[in-house]
């Protein structure tokens, strides 16, 4: 009774109220075929033995540190302060309730204030938001808000960003009229830009960088794109990357958007994210998601509020900007004290170093006769071809604990035997040295 604390004659009372015959009564609206009640469950677990099997579970997934992960795709083993994980934990942050009301929720107001502050420099933009999932609905919604701007019905998404991501969009784009137009990519690894040439009628084009290869894109893309009438959305999903490269909204970026879990968030089972979305000021209309702004109250004190939006904003079906509207605020605070734990200088040295350890375990794999696809600079990850057959050694390394890339061939099957490797700071120069001479016994 820990978990269900129904009774019996709890449950039949409170059927009878609300005149249903039996419990399987209340779900006859759910079609047979969607119902679950069947399901084929283990006997009941001690909490031991729960605890045991949650471990065995546990076990067959390969993480850090008793792996070697030289593998990113979005998800990006990083060093978290212990100040992060700390704070996150006190009890008053641990909500997931909308501020709403501002007399009894200023610390979680200035919370996401701050954070949409750091959030607003990091991508250099004029305003950030808060409050949506990941980097992959944070793109959607920024390609949606780019269709209203414009009244646009058309937009172009670069094969380069995240498999993931581009997958996602599609899910929200499937029930409308919207039509999503590919971008292939070159030889070089970035998006090939020359078919904007005979677009026309583009309410955006969007681009990752660095992009699902490691690769950096060409910076030099906001003026062709904006000739056509589109607006330019960057996506990322290494926000680390900004502390040594140009913030796309530097380089003329409209929208900004992407995967914060670098900053703070542990990998954990793939999730949290933390999706990350700002703009430029004239746009902020727009933009979904919770938008804090700061005032002074009656004593002239700074207070926090949610601005530019009434509480229907977050309910309206048809009338809303989003209908994702879950406050993130938790992933959001962790972002935010990990950015401000490092500064400007330590963010800038992490970037450094993570850049760094991707070249040197890029120029030792070249140097030891593999070939690299894409000459398009990188930033942490990068993609190698093996050759072929590779799959065995690939597996030989599993077993010692060895990830050794994602294969890519799943994502493009065009990519035989290309895998996709990532080094941050979490890999020292004896497990990158480890790898090379491995894949080549």
């Amino acid at each position: 009774m820990r978990y269900l604390p129904h009774t019996d004659e709890d449950i039949a009372e409170m059927l009878e109220i609300v005149g249903a015959a039996s419990l399987d009564a209340l779900f006859k609206d759910v079609p047979d075929n969607c119902r679950r009640l069947d399901m084929d469950l283990p006997e009941a677990f001690s909490e031991w033995a729960l605890d045991r099997y949650m471990d065995d579970l546990a076990a067959r997934t390969a993480v850090a540190p008793e792996y070697q992960v030289f593998m990113g795709a979005g998800r990006y083993h990083h060093y978290i302060p212990a100040a992060a994980s700390y704070l996150i934990s006190r009890s008053e942050f641990a909500t997931s309730y909308t501020p709403y009301q501002p007399e009894i929720s200023q610390g979680t107001l200035q919370a996401i204030y701050e954070y949409q502050t750091l959030a607003a420099r990091l991508m250099g933009v004029e305003v950030s938001t808060a409050s949506h999932y990941d980097g992959a609905t944070a793109l959607a919604e920024a390609l949606l808000m780019a269709i209203r701007i414009t009244r646009k019905t058309r937009v172009a998404i670069s094969q380069a960003i995240h498999p993931l991501f581009r997958r996602v969009v599609q899910t929200y784009f499937d029930p409308t009229d919207y039509e999503i137009i590919e971008l292939p990519y070159l030889e070089s690894g970035r998006t090939d830009m020359s078919i904007l040439q005979d677009m026309e009628d583009v309410a955006a084009v969007a681009i990752q960088s660095p992009n699902f290869f490691g690769c950096i894109e060409d910076p030099d893309i906001a003026d062709k794109i904006h000739s056509k009438g589109a607006l330019f959305i960057t996506a990322f999903t290494e926000a680390l990357a900004y502390g040594l490269l140009k913030s796309p909204g530097s380089q003329g970026a409209d929208i900004v958007c992407g995967e914060g879990q670098s900053l703070g968030i542990p990998i954990s089972f793939g999730g949290p994210g933390l999706g990350m979305l700002g703009s430029k000021s004239k746009f902020v209309r727009n933009l979904p998601g919770r938008l804090v702004g700061r005032t002074k109250d009656m004593d002239g004190q700074d207070g926090f509020v949610l601005t530019l939006a009434t509480r229907e904003q977050h309910i309206r079906r048809e009338k809303a900007t989003s209908n994702i509207c879950t406050n993130n605020s938790l992933c959001a605070l962790a972002a935010v004290i990990y950015m401000a734990s490092l500064g400007g200088t330590g963010f800038r040295h992490l970037a450094q170093l993570n850049h760094d350890k991707a070249q040197y375990l890029k120029n030792a794999l070249q140097s030891a006769g593999f070939k690299l696809p894409f000459e398009a600079p990188c930033f942490n990850e990068f993609v190698v071809e093996f050759p072929a057959g590779f799959e065995a050694t690939y597996q030989r390394l599993l077993a010692k604990k060895v990830v050794a890339g994602l294969p890519l061939a799943q994502y493009y099957p065009e990519l035989p035997h290309h895998y996709l490797l990532c080094a941050t700071e979490t890999i020292s120069k004896a497990d990158m040295d480890m790898l090379v001479r491995e894949v080549q016994s």
